[in-house]
């Protein structure tokens, strides 16, 4: 289903979304987006949803299942609290992408802001994966308690992160292709070697970035070069902070 949103107010164009779910509608278009909020907020299910334009904050929050795909750039806090499901953006994203994410993928081929994956956590089966193709700002990965942040630093710029990397982490892992400097990092992280099964994992990750982004990109060889595997150093890194 088509829908034009220009100038289309961004209540009004979920309620319209959510009718349509409701009638048994699969699949959306969604034309002339420019910073509408909350698209796919909270929706259920196998969805597809394509946009054209920039939509605004809190795209895919609370959503659990649906596909969107954005052939543009997106704002702030993309997959806020999002439970399962995928995104696809074809340029860059803001600030808070993941936050609290519990599950799902999220696909960015270019740069993001500021503290990307804070909170993001993983459970059982639901291991949530945020994949950045260009660069990340400062307090990636902020009090990450599960899943994965990968940086592919596509454009191989010296510094792919910037400052306080992992800052509160107390779980998962973020892995980096650049060598990231001790001053850039947490003092609740360390660093490792990366095995075998983390080359395994990230050669999957990049064949999904490569049909998503670039198709002639050699996910295999990729996976080799040199990259910063980030982990946590404890499950509770402000322990001390607290009485029990």
């Amino acid at each position: 289903m088509k829908i034009d949103a220009g100038g289309v107010h961004y209540k009004q164009l979920n309620e319209k979304i959510r009718e349509m779910v409701k009638k048994g509608e699969k699949r959306f278009d969604l034309v002339n987006i420019n910073g509408q909020r909350y698209i796919g907020a909270g929706l259920v299910g196998e969805l597809i949803i394509e946009i054209e334009g920039v939509p605004g904050n809190d795209l895919a929050c609370f959503m659990d299942g649906p596909e969107i795909i954005v052939k543009d750039n997106a704002q702030d806090d993309v997959c806020n609290t999002m439970n399962d499901g995928k995104v696809v953006i074809h340029g860059d994203a803001g600030d808070v992408l993941g936050y609290g994410m519990r599950g799902g993928r999220l696909y960015v081929k270019g740069d993001v802001g500021y503290r990307v994956g804070i909170h993001i956590k993983a459970y059982r089966e639901k291991v949530p994966t945020i994949v950045i193709g260009g660069c990340a700002r400062d307090f990636l990965g902020e009090y990450m308690a599960g899943g994965n942040i990968i940086v592919l630093n596509m454009d191989n710029k010296a510094d792919p992160v910037g400052n306080f990397v992992g800052t509160g982490m107390h779980g998962g892992n973020i892995f980096v292709r650049e060598t990231v400097k001790e001053y850039q990092i947490g003092k609740e992280v360390g660093m490792e070697e990366m095995s075998k099964s983390d080359r395994i994992f990230l050669k999957s990750v990049l064949e999904d970035y490569g049909r998503y982004f670039n198709p002639e990109i050699n996910a295999k060889e990729l996976s080799k070069e040199n990259y910063t595997k980030l982990y946590p150093k404890t499950k509770r890194p402000y322990g001390n902070l607290y009485a029990y």
